[in-house]
């Protein structure tokens, strides 16, 4: 779940699908492709440095000027594209706050010792050869009781990425465990904005959809602790007596104390309260400060001239502990405010394009495009997966993902008789767990700033999300739990 709206903030019913029956399939495929074109370029061929640091931007802004040419010959004034734009960055404004604190976030439970903290007593509990499997569980239970995977990894996800590293686990196999269990936590909560989204685009009702949406999600899951309890076995981790060492670095370095984790359990239960996740978030910060000048003045004292300028310092810039141990002052860094420019810079560009994209009507034209070859069951299924994955792809918003299948397609299952359940579970086991899979979608963009891997490493190891439309789509084909519409 994203941070940005609350369901009652979502206004189904306000929700345009703009269509534009100037434009045809290939013209509305045009900025797609040559998007993709681009961005397949410069991932395998220039090692996403094609255009400097922020070449999948400046992709994204060429895309979004393809599609206002195509908008332009197809009679679709820039007053239209600018208003969908503005729509756009409007529901993104929160979650870029977010981002923000959480990059201040991490620099003061980094300067506080929160972090350092986790750390500590995580390496003594978490053992490799259980650490991935523990790690989706951990985020799973967190997600559940929070609805948000956004939340979760903000939180645990950090700590978990940083006991991880610490053992010698791969960053992205961390990740992909903390990502998948966020996700399935995200999809079985009843307090998760996208699982009461759902089922409202399909028309059926909440626990109805929670039911339903058990028979693919739990043997998903089942396969992802599978997956990673086989993965542990293949790490080649630091060992006992190299953890001993990092704990002795950690304890000479800053002062740890289970107080410590009186600001992650404050800010849980902010968030379990739900308390708005910008006060949640920004309390979790100040709380931060103050335990860093009660607790690390040594660590304060080192960083800056003053203790004031070391937590400012971790606010807004790049701060770093040293300590004797090499691979513990390479994890104990962190960017602050500025070290989420990418991610933030990345998610404004993606609404430039998403907006102009359905400005035009090219997203409406594609789900039609999708939905006109779905003769089959099986064929609708196929057709609600692929316009999901691909909204994710080109509108660059999970919930556009939702709301536009959803609309698209709802019609279509009660025409083959089908229940709504069906639909609204579609939309969430090919919707809501891809979005995170897609680097400059909202969610790619804000897993990848938030846990510090890029999307790329931690894909492949997100089995939760990339096996879940695999799952529904063999619901489908053997006609699994395919729930008919009654007949009176």
């Amino acid at each position: 779940m994203q941070e940005n709206k609350n369901l009652s903030e979502i206004n189904i019913e306000d929700q345009k699908i703009i269509d534009n029956k100037e434009l045809n399939i290939w013209e509305a495929l045009i900025p797609v492709i040559i998007l993709m074109s681009l961005l397949a370029y410069n991932i395998f061929y220039a090692d996403g440095a094609w255009l400097g640091d922020y070449s999948n931007q400046y992709i994204l802004l060429i895309g979004g000027f393809i599609a206002a040419v195509v908008g332009f010959l197809n009679k679709v004034t820039w007053q239209r594209m600018i208003a969908e734009i503005w729509e756009n960055w409007k529901s993104v404004f929160v979650p870029i706050m977010i981002l923000f604190l959480v990059g201040a976030l991490a620099g003061t439970w980094l300067v506080s010792g929160i972090i350092p903290a986790m750390v500590y007593y995580g390496l003594q509990v978490l053992s490799p050869e259980i650490f991935l499997p523990a790690s989706v569980i951990i985020a799973a239970i967190i997600s559940i009781a929070t609805g948000s995977s956004w939340t979760t990894s903000a939180t645990v996800g950090i700590a978990l990425v940083g006991i991880g590293s610490a053992l010698g686990i791969p960053t992205g196999m961390i990740a992909g465990a903390v990502i998948s269990g966020a996700y399935f936590g995200d999809k079985m909560s009843p307090l998760s904005d996208t699982t009461n989204l759902a089922p409202a685009m399909a028309g059926t009702d909440l626990f109805t959809h929670i039911k339903y949406m058990a028979y693919t999600t739990v043997p998903t899951i089942i396969i992802t602790l599978i997956v990673f309890s086989i993965l542990s076995t293949t790490i080649d981790t630091t060992g006992n007596a190299d953890v001993s060492n990092l704990l002795a670095s950690i304890k000479n370095t800053f002062h740890i104390s289970p107080w410590l984790f009186l600001v992650p359990g404050i800010v849980i239960v902010m968030i379990l309260l739900k308390t708005k996740p910008l006060v949640a978030l920004g309390t979790g910060v100040v709380l931060a400060a103050i335990f860093g000048f009660i607790f690390q003045g040594d660590v304060l004292d080192a960083l800056a001239e003053s203790r004031f300028q070391s937590v400012v310092n971790a606010v807004l810039t790049d701060t770093q502990v040293q300590t004797d141990n090499e691979k513990l002052t390479e994890l104990f860094s962190a960017g602050g405010m500025n070290g989420m420019l990418w991610t933030i810079f990345l998610i404004i560009c993606a609404m430039v394009f998403g907006g102009i994209m359905d400005a035009i009507g090219a997203l409406a034209k594609i789900t039609k495009a999708l939905l006109s070859i779905a003769s089959s069951v099986f064929g609708l299924f196929a057709s609600t997966v692929v316009s999901c994955l691909g909204l994710n792809i080109v509108a660059s918003d999970q919930y556009l993902a939702l709301v536009i299948p959803g609309k698209m397609f709802k019609k279509a299952y009660e025409d083959k008789g089908l229940a709504p359940e069906n639909l609204s579970r579609t939309l969430e086991d090919s919707g809501t767990v891809t979005s995170v899979l897609i680097p400059w979608n909202t969610c790619g963009a804000y897993q990848s700033g938030v846990l510090g891997v890029g999307v790329g490493e931690y894909a492949i190891y997100a089995v939760f999300n990339y096996l879940s439309p695999f799952m529904t789509l063999l619901f489908a084909a053997f006609r699994i739990k395919i729930r008919e519409i009654s007949k009176k």
